[in-house]
């Protein structure tokens, strides 16, 4: 897996919009999901997982009650790759079923 360039960069986080880009460790992205309540911010975090295990690419996440932050970046590559952006798109599609 490779990092993406900057070429590559402005146009792919415009595909994320929610997501904060922050150049720390060769590039990564942000993003904190609210839901109503800790149960829907958990099985966000359960159907995550599984696509997290499917991909083989796991994100740092961290939750508390409703809120779910999440940071990633590919360690292999040496900063932000393909899969970080693809983990983003499914996880901001995941969100909505939880009211996220």
């Amino acid at each position: 897996m490779s990092r993406i360039d900057a070429t590559q960069l402005t146009p792919l986080l415009a595909t994320i919009s929610d997501w904060q880009y922050a150049p720390d460790r060769g590039g990564l992205i942000r993003r904190e999901f609210v839901f109503a309540d800790f149960a829907a911010a958990f099985g966000f975090m359960a159907q995550m997982a599984l696509v997290s295990e499917r991909a083989n690419h796991h994100p740092e996440w961290s939750n508390v009650y409703q809120r779910v932050n999440v940071t990633l970046t590919t360690h292999d590559a040496g900063g932000l790759s393909m899969k970080d952006v693809e983990w983003a798109r499914q996880a901001d599609q995941a969100r909505t079923a939880y009211g996220g």
